[in-house]
């Protein structure tokens, strides 16, 4: 499926229908009065969201969304009816933003949230509202008033429980991989990933993680070079950094340096991701020059206050022990995600 973090959308909510200029017109009924009907209101638009989503593409085929009308009033005082609201579905994490204005209408999270974004239309009222003792054949009626329109941008931030991050090749997504059912496209050239991947990770039991493999972050990121700040906002949201550092030959360079330019890119985006817990993780452990080096490269990063773990995503070593590390420093933060397994009941 193609990942879609942005779009531009119109929407406008329905216009209320007219009311009624009608009189009353029966056989041996003289004096009928007046009897036009209201108009029924627009449609209003919400958004809701739906986790079963996780990218804004369907945005890209449809831009238009509109709200049913009310129907106008009609003679016999009766009313026209309302118009059918209209209910967009986004994925979790979906921002949205007026498009002119710039401004935040709603930060959809919660699965089942539903805010009301633009009101429909009030319907006219027919002229037999506007009949009193002294004018009892009034000839005035209203229009309804239109609807709400507006263009909108959306842009989704995923919303995952610990975030991959690393230069690229680092092997993040052989990572996401291994302890996951994501399968992203894992080769030995820079830029493989091109969207983020989540994927949820199962520990203890019943009980899961979210895990996001953001695409390989470079120097100048924060200002577009690479993915630049497309990906890197995939990372505002996110509790918990995996920090991946490989050590083979194909990353040039000193590592602590190549990581302290990758968190240099993240505070120049957003300086309090720099606040978050990162846990320095040493890939690759099956290539012999990677063992090599890996005690004084850790010994280093120790020195400077992270936590480490070494592991190798190909062999498995080191994978389940770091799972259970995540798991136990996630539920200090939150209540653990529990999944019955199918065809059980809940107990």
């Amino acid at each position: 499926m193609q990942f879609v973090d942005e779009v531009k959308i119109h929407v406008k909510s329905g216009d209320g229908g007219r009311g009624c200029l009608s009189f009353r017109r029966e056989k041996f009924i003289p004096m009928g009065g007046p009897d036009g009907g209201d108009g029924g209101n627009g449609g209003d638009v919400f958004f809701e969201v739906d986790e079963g989503l996780g990218t804004l593409l369907d945005f890209r085929y449809k831009v238009h969304y509109k709200a049913e009308r009310g129907e106008h009033g009609r003679g016999k005082k009766m009313h026209g009816k309302a118009g059918e609201s209209l209910t967009i579905r986004v994925p979790p994490g979906t921002l949205v933003y007026d498009d002119e204005t710039g401004e935040l209408l709603a930060d959809l999270t919660a699965p089942g949230e539903k805010v009301l974004l633009l009101k429909g239309g009030m319907g006219g009222r027919g002229n037999a509202r506007f009949a009193t003792s002294t004018n009892r054949a009034p000839r005035h009626f209203q229009p309804g008033t239109p609807g709400e329109e507006r263009w909108l941008r959306l842009e989704l931030k995923l919303l995952a429980d610990v975030g991959l991050v690393g230069l690229p090749n680092a092997g993040k997504s052989t990572l996401i991989s291994a302890v996951s059912a994501a399968r992203p496209k894992i080769a030995d050239y820079p830029f493989t990933t091109l969207v983020p991947n989540l994927g949820v990770v199962r520990y203890g039991g019943y009980k899961s993680f979210v895990m996001a493999d953001i695409p390989g972050i470079i120097e100048g990121a924060s200002e577009g070079h690479g993915l630049g700040t497309r990906f890197l906002r995939h990372v505002e949201r996110t509790d918990l950094f995996l920090h991946l550092v490989d050590l083979s030959d194909l990353q040039a360079g000193d590592p602590i340096e190549r990581f302290e330019m990758i968190n240099r890119e993240l505070a120049r985006h957003k300086p309090e991701l720099l606040e978050k817990t990162q846990i320095v993780v040493l890939t690759k452990m099956d290539v012999t020059e990677v063992r090599e080096k890996a005690e004084e490269v850790l010994s280093s990063f120790q020195d400077r206050g992270y936590r480490t773990h070494a592991l190798s995503a190909v062999t498995g070593a080191g994978v389940k022990e770091l799972v259970e590390i995540l798991g136990r420093e996630i539920e200090t933060r939150h209540p653990p995600k529990r999944e019955e397994p199918a065809g059980e009941e809940p107990a």
